[in-house]
């Protein structure tokens, strides 16, 4: 199962955790890791490449986990936060079609 995990304090998203495999099909065929791989991507190069926002991001391919942490405040703060946003309703949407392989939490 994928699991994605976004840090909200006070109403704002500090970033996210992305970790594992879905399990819905073999590699190279799975829907469910492409829909998650595309939303994460997204959100990641809008934020650090497009808008400039000095992001740490990780990447721990041995371990399919990917993880994206904010700086205490962002130049873009309201699109920075609008990209998060749009990230988490479509992992949600992916999540509501394939319930037993994602889990979206806010902690």
């Amino acid at each position: 199962m994928t699991k994605v995990e976004f840090f909200n304090q006070d109403g704002r998203i500090q970033g996210f955790c992305c970790s594992g495999h879905s399990g819905y099909a073999e590699a190279g065929a799975d829907i469910v890791c492409a829909a998650v791989t595309t939303a994460v991507q997204f959100a990641t190069a809008v934020i650090v490449d497009t808008l400039g926002e000095r992001a740490n991001v990780k990447v721990d391919d041995e371990n399919a986990r990917i993880s994206l942490k904010l700086p205490t405040s962002c130049e873009r703060e309201d699109t920075v936060q609008a990209v998060l946003t749009g990230m988490m309703l479509t992992l949600c949407s992916v999540r509501d079609e394939y319930p037993d392989y994602i889990e979206v939490l806010e902690v």
